[in-house]
């Protein structure tokens, strides 16, 4: 069946091709031209942050503030059950262990369970706001200050939610509420921190590039093209969010009372319309026939061959995984094309 309405579409305006125009027309396409700095310095305004450092993609972000924060082999990280594995991987990348925390019932961790996975060998929390709805960030840094641990928030979700925590990582990927089509941003008040991320993405050259390098680093460096997109999304970000809020609240009222759904809690911000159906695999065959694209929900970290643990079963994440999808959700939806996908919602032929 032909995709009329795909899960996820950039939105991208004139200011992005001429931004980019401007930077292939300098000669600047590498990761030295002035997009990087300006859309670093834009981002890290917007957010209220004292440093951005761009690099190249969520991913990396992530990796990249585990190794600015030294935390590495025999080290334990606190990650979300509920997440896209990128934010497991980022703490293995950095030979340090995640510990699972199963989820609460709006996929964010539990943070009445953070405090019984703290061991002696704890070094950082990684709260991950699921679909753009902010974690409880007061009860995370609580505890990060009572037992003298790091936060680094996965904000890959979550464009306009304000980080609190040590460092923040964003992503950039096509999908994203703002897009550079592969990259990522990490913002923090530390300068410190911020140094010593922009150093390791580089190869940990030294300024007259002599090529002697002083430790083991990335080339996890975005290029001047990149970010000039980058820089353009930065620069609607007020209205993507706003028209996102427009979207949220479309999806809300056109899917009330739908027999075998449930509505998800409100988001801080619009990543994804995330929802529950208790025929979730036959509502998505029957979307798929209506040219309705849909993703099923992240499974658990412990269910995955790298981290299995026998108990995934037993998890509220797996629980969620079962019977969740999300339906398209993009900037640039139109008001048809959402009447037209809650109209094959509500088509779905409801059994008893």
């Amino acid at each position: 069946m032909t995709i009329v309405h795909p899960v996820s579409k950039p939105y991208l305006t004139d200011r992005e091709r001429d931004y980019v125009t401007d930077a292939v027309e300098s000669g600047w396409i590498s990761s030295q031209g002035p997009y990087v700095a300006r859309f670093e310095r834009a981002f890290a305004d917007w957010n209220g942050s004292a440093h951005g450092v761009a690099c190249s993609s969520g991913t990396t972000a992530l990796t990249l503030a585990l190794r600015a924060l030294d935390i590495g082999p025999g080290d334990e990280v606190i990650v979300p059950e509920f997440t896209m594995i990128a934010s497991a991987f980022a703490v293995t990348y950095n030979g340090a262990t995640p510990v699972f925390v199963d989820c609460a019932d709006d996929l964010d961790i539990d943070v009445t369970r953070i405090e019984e996975a703290i061991t002696p060998r704890t070094r950082a929390i990684m709260p991950v706001h699921v679909y753009g709805r902010r974690c409880d960030m007061d009860a995370v840094m609580a505890l990060a200050h009572d037992y003298n641990l790091s936060v680094v928030e996965d904000s890959a979700e979550a464009h306009g939610v304000r980080p609190v925590g040590d460092i923040a990582c964003f992503s950039l990927f096509g999908n994203k509420i703002i897009t550079s089509g592969e990259g990522g941003i990490c913002l923090t008040d530390s300068p410190r921190l911020a140094a010593q991320m922009a150093h390791l993405r580089g190869m940990t050259f030294d300024p007259d590039h002599t090529f002697l390098h002083r430790k083991l680093a990335f080339n996890f460096r975005m290029t001047n093209l990149q970010a000039a997109v980058a820089l353009a999304q930065t620069e609607a970000l007020d209205e993507i969010l706003e028209r996102r809020r427009e979207i949220e609240k479309r999806y809300d009222a056109g899917l009330e009372h739908v027999p075998g759904l449930t509505r998800m809690p409100p988001r801080d911000v619009l990543w994804m319309y995330d929802l529950l159906h208790e025929r979730r695999d036959d509502l998505r065959t029957h979307l798929s026939s209506a040219g309705v694209e849909t993703r099923v929900f992240f499974k658990p970290m412990s269910r995955q061959p790298m981290y299995l643990d026998p108990r995934w079963p037993e998890l509220a994440a797996h629980r969620y995984a079962e019977t969740g999808l999300y339906l398209p959700t993009h900037t640039g939806l139109s008001t048809a094309d959402q009447d037209a996908i809650i109209d094959a919602v509500r088509s779905f032929p409801h059994e008893g």
